[in-house]
């Protein structure tokens, strides 16, 4: 009811008289239903999710604080009757989940009221976590530094990436995770410098640099973290841009706090990178939120302006990548506090060699 009561206060300020609410990740959050078909109808007196007969009996018990409406097979139709019902003028929708013709179905079932799309006020609320949510992530992020102190064993000369991932996925899943929060990410090799490479056939060699990006999911929350790793070797050239990437991140752990914007907090981390002549190989954000999803707001990147508030989840994670070489990057997930922040990530940031 609280999440419900927060959206009804920013609607009013927003002087929206009704919205709809279609992304499955925003009405799980505030009905706390999860089956796959659903719509929240929202006004300053009336919360209905809207469902099939697939999900009705799911929905009366997960969303008791809502009226379940069954759409009958027409869901649109069924929304044209409630506005008409509560007497709405104007529906806001969420334009950052509809598709174009998700939107013009929408207009054309509504004949007469305003449709108004929107960023959905949602991201808004989910960005600052209670401390239940909090809790989830942290249980899911010990889940992953578990994993990653067991898959150092796994990691030799000979052993292909998709075997590293399926490994790490198992001992989560052993742990208790639900799932994975996004598609692991383990690239070795020249293969180390894709920032998104995910695990391949190909088999880890002596001298390479391995970095593993990836989290898994507890009460419907998200961990992230990134450590890379050297087998057999390390050269010189590894061992510094590892000691540059480091001090970047640390140097970001020390000076994040609520009250900066998320270009503030980039730079943190990006201007030692610059210093170093590396600031052209770090060519992604330093962060971003997590919670239900892996990807949330705020933004921690040149162009944010996002302002980081107490209890936001976020992660802190520079990196350097040298194309047809090796990459590195170290990835923390922290809270943010008035005055720093909590670090939730547990792992080792010392250098390893397998």
């Amino acid at each position: 009811m609280e999440r419900l009561a927060a959206l009804r206060q920013q609607l009013q300020a927003e002087n929206r008289e009704a919205i709809l609410i279609t992304n499955p990740i925003n009405v799980a959050y505030l009905s706390g239903f999860t089956g796959t078909a659903g719509m929240l109808f929202i006004t300053e007196d009336k919360a209905a999710l809207m469902t099939d007969f697939r999900y009705l009996e799911q929905a009366a018990q997960q969303a008791p604080a809502y009226e379940v409406v069954d759409v009958a097979g027409d869901s649109w139709k069924r929304l044209a009757e409630l506005l008409h019902t509560v007497g709405c003028s104007m529906l806001a929708v969420e334009a950052d989940h509809l598709t174009v013709d998700t939107y013009n179905k929408i207009n054309a079932a509504v004949d007469g009221i305003t449709v108004q799309p929107i960023i959905s006020p949602v991201v808004r609320l989910r960005a600052v976590k209670s401390a239940a949510e909090i809790a989830a992530i942290e249980s899911a992020q010990k889940i992953a530094d578990e994993a990653f102190t067991e898959i150092l064993s796994i990691i030799k000369p000979g052993v292909r990436e998709r075997d590293i991932a399926l490994e790490l996925e198992f001992i989560m899943r052993k742990k208790g995770a639900s799932g994975l929060s996004f598609t692991m990410i383990v690239g070795s090799g020249s293969r180390s410098a894709l920032p998104h490479g995910v695990a391949s056939d190909k088999v880890v060699a002596a001298g390479d640099a391995v970095v593993l990006d990836f989290g898994c999911i507890v009460d419907g929350y998200c961990s992230d973290m990134t450590r890379t790793v050297f087998v057999s070797k390390v050269s010189d050239k590894q061992r510094r841009i590892y000691e540059f990437v480091l001090e970047a991140q640390q140097t970001a752990l020390a000076g994040l706090r609520a009250g900066m914007s998320g270009r503030e907090g980039d730079a943190l981390a990006r201007d030692v990178l610059v210093k170093a002549g590396l600031g052209d190989y770090f060519g992604h954000g330093l962060g971003h939120g997590v919670g239900r999803e892996i990807h949330e707001a705020p933004r921690l990147s040149v162009s944010s302006q996002d302002t980081l508030q107490p209890k936001m989840v976020v992660t802190v994670e520079p990196g350097v990548y040298l194309p047809g070489e090796f990459g590195v990057r170290i990835e923390d997930m922290v809270v943010v506090e008035e005055n720093g922040i909590r670090n939730l990530t547990a792992s080792t940031k010392e250098l390893i060699c397998l």
